[in-house]
């Protein structure tokens, strides 16, 4: 009865995140799209080649298709996810386009990333694990899986991700300069961290897999 009544809640929340536009995306006329307009940065499979672009490939779906919902701007209002060159590109896609644009990421298959500072690792594995009580931070493994692997619809898959572009995003949460989280839910959690527990838990999670 209680993981039933969770799986509800959490289909409650998924409703709410995107409304009846959930994404359905066809994944071949996804592939035509990426290679004209998003290839370049984020690789032809998602992959993206340098850590100043976030990896798309196993991305959940719905997650890739929100933030690109988010980057558009719309006349009556500022777009809710704030960036010059995004907006740029999602600009010209329609909403079929970004389902199927996000169909073909999430179709393709991550590449293996690593942690690469020995000296942090395992205080960023405590974070993840577990967090921090005295700081009422919690674990990110709690939403995010033990893996990285991130919760359909509700939480984006972390694992492998470049540590650089993860702590970037931790703070501009942090810093209220990335304002796109459904309740306000990462810009609490960031603003309980600070520089070093960011970066630890950030590399920690480029070795995920």
């Amino acid at each position: 009865m209680k993981r039933a009544l969770v799986a509800s809640a959490l289909s409650l929340y998924a409703l709410a995140l995107f409304g009846a536009d959930l994404p359905t995306g066809d994944a071949q006329k996804g592939k035509d799209i990426v290679g004209r307009v998003c290839a370049a940065c984020h690789g032809a499979d998602g992959n993206s080649p340098t850590p100043a672009n976030p990896k798309l490939g196993g991305q959940i779906p719905e997650y890739i298709y929100k933030q690109l919902k988010d980057f558009k701007a719309d006349a009556a209002k500022k777009p809710e996810r704030e960036s010059p060159v995004m907006g740029a590109m999602a600009a010209g896609l329609s909403p079929d386009d970004m389902r199927n644009v996000a169909a073909y990421f999430g179709s393709q298959k991550e590449s293996v990333g690593e942690a690469k500072n020995k000296e942090t690792v395992f205080f960023g594995r405590k974070i993840y694990r577990a967090g921090d009580a005295s700081k009422a931070l919690p674990a990110c493994a709690s939403c995010h899986g033990p893996d990285g692997s991130g919760v359909p619809i509700q939480y984006p898959r972390l694992a492998g991700q470049y540590a650089e572009y993860t702590e970037a995003q931790l703070k501009a949460f942090r810093d209220g300069k990335r304002a796109n989280d459904a309740n306000r839910i990462m810009r609490v959690i960031a603003s309980r961290m600070d520089d070093k527990e960011i970066a630890s838990v950030a590399d920690y999670i480029a070795g995920l897999r």
